[in-house]
């Protein structure tokens, strides 16, 4: 957890806790995001952090008080509970934002198509590391700065790749979660909390890297490089 006063630099941009308020850097998408943080509460969805204007150059949030799942993870995300935990937080996330409509003019930082009827607005960067934990309870995810329209399996096949993890040998490692077996069994644990088919999800990951390679920015494509590598602790 981020001490009072303190700052900390995180792969895309540096947060400054004041109080149990966070501090960071305004983009064009501020005013996007903002407005579906603010819908997330009038809704009564309570684990993402909550709009609370901004100050000079910085938007303002309130903190979720926990801590990230850095490598090598928790117990908790290490067991079925903890992956569970995740699949019904994103379940709970997508029906609470399906009744979000984003603002005509909203610019979103991680946008690659136009929203429609029956998109969501996807959280768009689901790594463990923006998944705060209090114990054995998820409390929410952090860093809504690439949220943007989309379709919401793309949601659960991003949070699959990560939280599985799907990834490479050397990721499955430094998570201590390894073996065919064990992840085959996370998978259908996600998805079963969830409530979604592992074959549609594992179609969907597969185009969705598709689409990521194709389309993703040098500054996106360093940032998921790095991943939860660049805030192992």
């Amino acid at each position: 957890m981020i001490e009072d006063g303190s700052t900390d630099r995180g792969s895309v941009t540096t947060v400054r806790r004041i109080s149990a308020t966070i501090r960071r850097p305004t983009g064009m998408w501020t005013p996007a995001v903002h407005a579906l943080l603010r819908h997330l509460e009038a809704v009564g969805f309570s684990r993402a952090p909550r709009a609370l204007g901004t100050d000079g150059t910085d938007e303002v949030l309130s903190m979720l008080f926990g801590e990230p799942a850095f490598s090598p993870w928790p117990e908790t995300l290490r067991s079925s509970r903890g992956v569970a935990e995740l699949g019904r937080w994103l379940r709970e996330y997508h029906d609470a934002v399906r009744t979000f409509r984003p603002p005509a003019d909203a610019h979103w930082q991680g946008q690659e198509e136009t929203w429609q009827p029956g998109m969501v607005i996807r959280h768009g960067d689901l790594g463990p590391w923006n998944s705060i934990w209090d114990g054995g309870q998820l409390i929410g995810f952090i860093d809504w700065d690439f949220a943007a329209p989309g379709h919401a399996i793309d949601d659960l096949a991003q949070l699959a790749w990560y939280a599985v993890p799907l990834r490479p040998v050397e990721q499955q490692r430094r998570a201590s979660v390894t073996g065919s077996s064990i992840l085959k069994d996370r998978l259908h644990v996600l998805c079963d909390a969830y409530g979604e088919q592992t074959a549609a999800v594992i179609e969907a990951l597969d185009a969705l890297q598709s689409r990521d390679r194709a389309h993703r920015t040098p500054r996106e494509a360093r940032h998921r490089a790095m991943g939860d590598l660049s805030r192992a602790r």
